[in-house]
C-alpha cells in the first residue's frame, strides 16, 4: 500500500480549471505537509511563463515534454518556498499533458522531482531528521478525460522506481492545524574573507542554525515531552527558544578577516502543524525550521548586493526586508512574503499573483507582524570592513 494523499477541495477545483493548450503540457507545485501516516495538501500552482525565454522560434523539439523548462520549475519552487511557513512545504508536481503523452509523463516527473528537490535543498541550512518524509508526490493529470495518476518518488534515492500512492480531496483539512508563533532575537557577527564571502556568509548562518536546532522550545513558557501530544486546542499557543548553551564558559580566539556582516534584529516566525496526532517535537522542529528560514532568506535577498558594493564607506548598514503575511484562500492557512523599504503591499499581491497564481488584495495583506515603531523594526544587516574580530568557542 501506497502513501496516503489528502488535499483540500481548493487544489481539485485549481486543477479542474486549468488546462493544456493544443501540443503543450502544464506544470505545476503541490504544496502541503507531510505526516509519518499521510500527507496534505493545501495548495496547487502552475508554473508561470518565463518572460525572458521567448518564443521557441525555429528550435525543434520532438515532443511538448521536451519542452519544459527544467530549471524554470525548480527555480519557481526556491522561490515560492520563501512564501511558505513553517511545516508547509513543496511536497510535489503535477503535470498535465494531452493522452499520447501519458506513458512518457512519468519520466519526465522523475527527473523533475529530484531537481526540484536538488535546488531546495542548496539554500536550506537545516538537516533532515528521521520523522522527515523523503517521498515527493507526483500528479499526472489526462488533459483530455481527467483522469489523475498519483505516484511518488524517493528523492533520497536516484535510483527509485515510481510508486503508487492514494489521492483523494476533502473539505477543510487545514481549518484545524494549530498555528505556532515566535519572535527571535537575532544577533549575529561573521566573520567574512575577500576570497570567499559567500561561503563564509553561508557557513556562518549555519553554525547559527545548528544553535536554532539545539535550542529549548517551550509551548506557552513551560518545556513538554518530545512524545506528548500537541492538542488542537492550542491554536494561540507561543513558542520561545531558549539558548541550552547560554551562561556556559566559553574561551575566544581574535580573527583576522577583512569584513564582518552582522545581522541583529527581531524577526515573527509562523508554522503550522497538522491536526492527525501531533507531537510536540514535530510542532517544535517546524517553528525552528522557520525561524532559521526566514533570516536566511533574507540575509540571501541582500547578499549579492553587499557583495557587489566594494567602494564607499568602511560600514554600511541595510534594513532587511519585512516579513508580511495574507491568508490562503480555501485554507486556514497564511502565506508570506518579504517587503524591501521601497516596496508597499501592491508589490507583495503583484508577486503573489505571479508566483502563487493568486489574486490577493492589497487589505489582506498583514504589514503589522514588523511594522515600523514595533521591536520587529529594527532587523537590519552591517557591513563592516578591515578588523579584527574576537570570536567565542564554547
Amino acid at each position: 500500500m501506497g502513501r496516503g494523499y489528502t488535499a483540500e477541495e481548493c487544489v481539485e477545483k485549481y486543477l479542474t480549471s486549468l488546462s493544456a493548450a493544443a501540443g503543450s503540457c502544464v506544470t505545476g507545485l503541490l504544496i502541503g505537509q507531510s505526516s509519518a501516516q499521510k500527507d496534505f495538501v493545501v495548495l496547487a500552482v502552475k508554473t508561470p511563463h518565463r518572460e525572458s525565454e521567448g518564443s521557441p522560434g525555429g528550435r525543434r523539439v520532438s515532443s511538448p515534454l521536451d519542452d519544459i523548462d527544467e530549471e524554470w520549475v525548480a527555480e519557481h519552487a526556491r522561490q515560492v518556498s520563501r512564501m511558505l511557513p513553517g511545516g508547509v512545504s513543496v511536497l510535489g508536481l503535477f503535470l498535465i499533458t494531452p493522452p499520447d503523452l501519458s506513458k512518457e509523463a512519468q519520466n519526465t516527473l522523475k527527473k523533475l522531482i529530484f531537481a526540484v528537490d536538488k535546488y531546495i535543498c542548496k539554500s536550506r541550512l537545516w538537516d533532515l531528521s528521521e520523522d522527515d518524509v523523503t517521498d515527493r508526490v507526483t500528479l499526472h493529470i489526462c488533459s483530455k478525460t481527467r483522469k489523475a495518476v498519483c505516484k511518488t518518488f524517493d528523492v533520497k534515492d536516484p535510483k527509485c522506481s515510481a510508486k503508487p500512492a492514494d489521492w483523494r480531496y476533502q473539505s477543510g483539512i487545514s481549518f484545524s492545524w494549530p498555528v505556532l508563533n515566535c519572535s527571535v532575537r537575532v544577533d549575529l557577527q561573521i566573520p567574512v574573507t575577500d576570497s570567499s564571502s559567500e561561503k563564509c556568509i553561508k557557513d556562518g548562518l549555519r553554525r547559527w542554525a545548528k544553535q536554532i536546532e539545539a535550542g529549548l522550545c517551550l509551548i506557552n513558557g513551560r518545556q513538554t515531552s518530545d512524545d506528548s501530544e500537541l492538542l488542537s486546542g492550542s491554536v494561540r499557543s507561543l513558542y520561545s527558544i531558549i539558548d541550552p548553551g547560554a551562561g556556559q564558559r566559553c574561551s575566544a580566539v581574535v580573527q583576522a578577516c577583512s569584513r564582518s556582516v552582522s545581522v541583529r534584529g527581531t524577526v515573527h516566525c509562523r508554522a503550522y502543524i497538522h491536526s492527525n496526532k501531533p507531537r510536540t517535537r514535530h510542532a517544535a522542529q517546524a517553528i525552528k525550521r522557520d525561524v532559521v528560514d526566514t533570516v536566511s532568506n533574507r540575509v540571501e535577498m541582500l547578499l549579492e548586493d553587499l557583495l557587489l558594493n566594494e567602494g564607499g564607506n568602511d560600514s554600511e548598514q541595510q534594513d532587511l526586508p519585512r516579513r508580511v503575511f495574507a491568508p490562503l484562500s480555501g485554507s486556514g492557512l497564511t502565506v508570506c512574503d518579504y517587503m524591501f523599504p521601497d516596496e508597499t503591499p501592491a508589490d507583495v499581491a503583484e508577486r503573489f499573483k505571479e508566483l502563487l497564481d493568486w489574486d490577493s488584495a492589497e487589505g489582506d495583506i498583514d504589514t503589522s507582524m514588523e511594522a515600523p515603531g514595533t521591536v520587529y523594526s529594527n532587523a537590519y544587516i552591517h557591513l563592516q570592513k578591515n578588523i579584527l574580530l574576537l570570536k567565542e568557542l564554547h
